[in-house]
């Protein structure tokens, strides 16, 4: 909507589009209609729009207009909106879940519902598509979880478990794994529901991925202990605990493209490289260096890493702070390359498949791009009223989708000159 066309209207139907009435009523001579006008003070602009300075609701509109870069918003939630998945098969599908206890999901293309994902009793918190697009996941505080069938927008299975802190999906089959706030992660086979439990050490298991290879998962818990588990077997083939452990719960992890390699984030304010062979730390990394904080109870006061990833074509990781610095490190020789600092916390990070572009999201609800090699901002997208509480890119790196406190989601066209 334009708002100045808008309000330009509405201005004249106040002023002039009176007068032009009572013209027509009175048949007044213009000449004295003019008379009249010249001791109103309508504030015309020399191209003839109207406008008066201390209108501050035009100035707040006109801004909202500017910083509204996205090209398509979603507001179908009526509370914050906490997750967002794309389709990995085509990336025409949005699934959103929300503090309003609902999940949709829609066309990326013109914010079409194709189904809502009815029956959760808390905020949704985690929502995913399986690899093959053929299935969406969706799970709430309380511990409901719901898997739903694309094609025919039915749901096919369910389950309630204790209270949910993440879920992923199988990279190559149909098989939904569950971490949970009493340490267990569950794994199961949708829809026939064939059910394996990975046993926890007592303590929320806080994340969790599975790598590449489909037959192993990394978890990380609230103690700061990272397990290695073989899928088939149900066992953990490695557990890295304390001096190499964290001194913090775990926030984040992500893996190479191989899965050779897992980078670990915690809230002791370090991120850590292991070899998923070995299960032996190969790196630490921390900008604060020697001040990071070695006791559990001074943890949270440090510079948590919210969010962790490795490029894909150069050999660089990205580790995303709560004090909003993102720096990229140099995998081989683990220096630090670059500090590009944001205003607000960063949420999340994610590198392009094939580009050493990163792009975050942050707490001020703006979502930028960062060329890795110099440490730059490509660009910046603005539109949010509220925190970005997670977002995600499509494959080709065109396109972001954000999810947010103002309770809207957003559609990005991301633009480079080298695009």
């Amino acid at each position: 909507m334009d708002y100045s066309d808008e309000n330009s209207v509405q201005f004249h139907g106040d002023e002039e589009i009176i007068e032009v009435i009572d013209l027509n009523e009175t048949e007044q001579n213009p000449d004295d209609l003019a008379d009249e006008f010249e001791d109103v003070d309508v504030g015309e602009t020399e191209d003839g729009d109207d406008e008066q300075e201390d209108w501050d609701t035009d100035d707040e509109m006109e801004q909202e207009k500017e910083q509204d870069d996205s090209e398509l918003t979603f507001s179908k939630h009526t509370g914050s909106v906490f997750c967002v998945s794309l389709d990995p098969a085509t990336n025409s599908l949005a699934v959103t879940g929300g503090e309003d206890d609902k999940a949709y999901v829609w066309r990326v293309s013109d914010g079409e519902v194709l189904f809502e994902c009815t029956g959760h009793k808390d905020s949704v918190t985690s929502v995913l598509f399986s690899h093959d697009s053929s299935l969406v996941a969706t799970g709430d505080m309380s511990g409901l979880i719901k898997v739903w069938k694309v094609e025919t927008k039915q749901e096919v299975w369910s389950f309630e478990v204790g209270d949910l802190e993440w879920m992923e999906w199988h990279p190559c089959a149909p098989v939904l794994l569950a971490g949970m706030a009493d340490g267990n992660v569950w794994m199961w086979k949708i829809p026939g529901g064939d059910c394996k439990t990975l046993q926890g050490p007592g303590c929320q298991s806080t994340s969790g991925k599975v790598l590449p290879d489909g037959k192993r998962a990394v978890v990380g818990y609230e103690d700061g202990n990272v397990r290695l588990w073989d899928l088939k077997q149900g066992n953990a083939t490695h557990v890295i605990k304390g001096h190499d452990g964290h001194q913090g719960a775990l926030t984040c992890l992500a893996c190479n493209k191989d899965g050779s390699l897992v980078l670990t984030g915690s809230v002791d304010g370090r991120a850590k490289l292991i070899n998923t062979a070995t299960g032996k730390v190969l790196g630490v990394f921390s900008v604060d260096g020697a001040k990071a904080k070695a006791s559990q109870e001074d943890a949270e006061e440090t510079n948590s890493v919210e969010s962790v990833g490795f490029c894909n074509v150069l050999p660089l990781i990205a580790v995303a702070y709560l004090y909003g610095t993102l720096a990229i490190y140099d995998l081989s020789s683990q220096v630090l390359r670059h500090k590009c600092q944001h205003q607000a916390g960063i949420v999340k990070l994610q590198w392009e498949e094939s580009s050493s572009v990163v792009s975050t999201c942050s707490l001020d609800g703006a979502v930028r791009l960062w060329d890795a090699r110099s440490g730059t901002m490509v660009s910046e997208y603005r539109g949010h009223q509220a925190e970005i509480l997670d977002f995600t890119l499509n494959r080709e790196a065109s396109m972001a989708v954000t999810a947010s406190g103002d309770h809207r989601a957003k559609v990005f066209c991301l633009q480079r000159p080298d695009r």
